[in-house]
């Protein structure tokens, strides 16, 4: 492999890599543009060193490259984070897993693979994330909850949100002002067919509660 070849694959999978991370970057998440490139340029090197070492000797080039897909599950589970009620970074996490096998794809000379990878991932990540957040709105709502007691009342919010087989994805809690009512606001996912009317009004009777009302 000349020299030439080795630095086009570097500087290519850094672009590729780097378009993925831009998109991460945009969503301030902990592995943006940086983090991507890096991810990309280190496994498109660990597949090149395999390649240069099976130059000329009875070795595996792909064994170094195994090493790098087991190995970038440390880096990617350090990315996903528990969040109050939900689980974030999921996303940043199989984006990393991708340009893993960018790097190594553009690494072992496969850049139409690596090239049409980068274009895939591109499009779910830009254009798939309308379509994902028109899908949830059909799934979750988002119920909002006036109280005075927000410490107390979440626990009978949920107990009563539990009675109706709703799933509690999210919440939060905007502090109080002069008025000492805090607004409790909760991203439910309707697993019934339970009225949402109904689940409002049980939850305007519990003590300490001023209002509960869903969000268009």
């Amino acid at each position: 492999m000349t020299d030439a070849a080795v630095i086009q694959r570097l500087v290519l999978v850094a672009v590729l890599a780097g378009l993925i991370g831009i998109e991460r970057e945009r969503h301030g998440r902990a592995a943006g543009f940086r983090t991507h490139i890096l991810v990309g340029v280190g496994s498109c090197l660990v597949m090149l060193t395999g390649l240069y070492l099976a130059n000329g000797m009875a070795a595996d080039p792909t064994r170094m490259g195994s090493q790098v897909i087991s190995g970038i599950g440390f880096l990617g589970a350090g990315t996903i984070l528990r969040f109050r009620a939900s689980v974030r970074g999921l996303t940043t996490a199989a984006s990393l897993w991708a340009v893993a096998g960018i790097g190594l794809a553009v690494g072992a000379g496969f850049w139409l693979g690596g090239t049409v990878a980068t274009a895939i991932v591109m499009v779910t990540l830009f254009g798939f994330g309308r379509l994902e957040r028109s899908l949830r709105r059909e799934l979750y709502r988002t119920l909002v909850v006036e109280t005075s007691d927000p410490g107390g009342g979440l626990a009978s919010i949920r107990r009563v949100l539990g009675e109706h087989d709703v799933e509690v994805r999210d919440f939060e809690i905007s502090a109080s002002g002069e008025s000492g009512v805090s607004k409790v606001q909760l991203e439910l996912k309707l697993i019934g067919d339970r009225s949402q009317r109904e689940i409002a009004e049980q939850l305007s009777r519990l003590p300490h509660v001023k209002r509960a009302q869903w969000e268009e």
